[in-house]
């Protein structure tokens, strides 16, 4: 059976980036650098990859920048063009939102993923959507988005990316129940938010990639605030449960946290050795570094 195709992702980008102060106070934890690439532009290429066609970014103050970043910037590319910079040029259009493909919609205050999630109601209408948190970048052949919209159009309804993680750490995340086996993935039989040590039904937990049906929307304009006094889209997952059904993913990449100091580390390492144009230059001195520390 055919499937409403997945046309609009979300990108919930109104997070302050406590974690990465004094830095942030200047820049968007979203805008930090990996190698050469803002973090939100990983992210956004996964999603295109995957074929989607719209971007909305859910925005809060002082972030304005990545509204600028996904536009032209006129004295930059007349420049470039001046002093024949065509590589850069080519470059800076390759990444550029064709126009009218993105739209930003601000979460005035921070009431949690779920609210966010709300504040794009109405440009992602009643459709199907794809949500990605954008702290969250992946390194794999097939995108992350991209599996689990296969695994949408087999199954329909509500898709989650999942991982395994050490069985003594499914304490520490959300955590989904294994159905039966749908292609790359399985149906999900439960979610449970940081289960009690010993008692998780599995070790899979979500990864930050998710594919909801617009019912979503109605769920999180009147849930109540649950954990940190938020509005939690695992809470209107759980609701949304009980009506429609819910598949995963399982992505069998990396996944890097560049929300945390040690994830935003590891992503610069990983996707710079990827580079045949700065591996050559680091590789060795990285061997030396770690050799020190045995």
């Amino acid at each position: 059976m055919a499937q409403t195709k997945i046309r609009k992702a979300v990108f919930p980008v109104a997070g302050l980036g406590t974690r990465f102060l004094p830095a942030t106070k200047a820049v968007p934890k979203e805008m930090l650098t990996v190698v050469d690439k803002p973090v939100i532009q990983y992210v956004v290429d996964e999603a295109a990859e995957a074929g989607i066609e719209h971007f909305v970014f859910v925005t809060g103050r002082g972030k304005g920048v990545i509204e600028d970043y996904f536009d032209i910037q006129f004295e930059l590319e007349q420049m470039l063009r001046e002093r024949n910079k065509n590589a850069e040029l080519s470059l800076l259009a390759d990444l550029l939102p064709t126009a009218g493909t993105a739209s930003f919609t601000r979460q005035q205050v921070p009431l949690g993923l779920g609210h966010a999630i709300w504040c794009a109601r109405d440009i992602v209408g009643n459709e199907p959507f794809a949500v990605l948190l954008p702290d969250m970048i992946m390194s794999s052949e097939k995108s992350c988005l991209k599996g689990m919209i296969e695994i949408y159009e087999e199954t329909g309804g509500n898709v989650l990316a999942v991982e395994e993680c050490d069985p003594e750490m499914a304490h520490k995340y959300g955590i989904v129940g294994v159905g039966d086996k749908v292609g790359e993935g399985f149906k999900v039989t439960e979610m449970v938010e940081k289960p009690a040590k010993g008692t998780a039904p599995s070790n899979f937990y979500i990864n930050g990639r998710y594919i909801l049906q617009p019912e979503i929307f109605g769920i999180l304009e009147t849930q109540e605030r649950g954990a940190g006094n938020e509005i939690q889209l695992t809470d209107g997952m759980l609701a949304l449960a009980k009506q429609q059904e819910f598949a995963a993913y399982h992505f069998k990449g990396e996944t890097f946290d560049c929300g945390a100091k040690d994830g935003f580390i590891l992503a610069n390492l990983a996707f710079a050795l990827q580079r045949g144009d700065i591996r050559p230059a680091i590789e060795g001195p990285l061997r030396e570094m770690v050799a020190k520390l045995s």
